[in-house]
């Protein structure tokens, strides 16, 4: 059976150990990144929270509650306030480092010049967020764009 004959049930995205207590006791919501595995997702599938750096594997999930999607992720502070899993301070820094590896991101050819294509940012909010009681560790390797999930 391949990917196309199995149901999208929800996705999961790497997050680093360092981060993960935000949402299972830190009363943080929304889970925010740039927007690459999303297409496929809607409202009442499940996010799997996939722990990297150390102790790796499935802790956790949630059900997706609401989905936005927007260009500068600083406008879901607008939206969502502290209920996002990072700071405004921790984004302006992920955002700034990301800036300096603009020269290696994809060119759009639609453009002039060497301006890099404009990556839209996802906002996941999220509802019956619940930890598991022991790591899980996935049967592959979960990329750092993150994948769907399937029956």
């Amino acid at each position: 059976m391949s990917d196309k004959d199995t149901t999208i049930t929800g996705v999961t995205f790497p997050i680093p150990k360092q981060y993960m207590h935000r949402f299972f006791s830190g009363g943080k919501t929304v889970f925010v990144k740039p927007a690459t595995v999303f297409k496929e997702l809607r409202r009442g599938m499940q996010l799997v929270f996939y722990q990297s750096h150390e102790d790796t594997g499935y802790v956790g999930e949630a059900t997706i509650k609401r989905i936005l999607i927007a260009e500068d992720p600083l406008t879901f502070y607008d939206t969502y306030g502290d209920a996002i899993f990072l700071t405004r301070d921790e984004m302006i820094a992920y955002l700034e480092n990301q800036e300096r590896w603009k020269a290696v991101r994809v060119r759009d050819r639609g453009k002039k010049g060497n301006e890099s294509r404009k990556r839209n940012w996802i906002a996941l909010e999220l509802e019956s967020i619940r930890a598991y009681e022991a790591v899980r560790k996935p049967e592959r390797f979960v990329p750092v764009g993150g994948q769907y999930l399937r029956d």
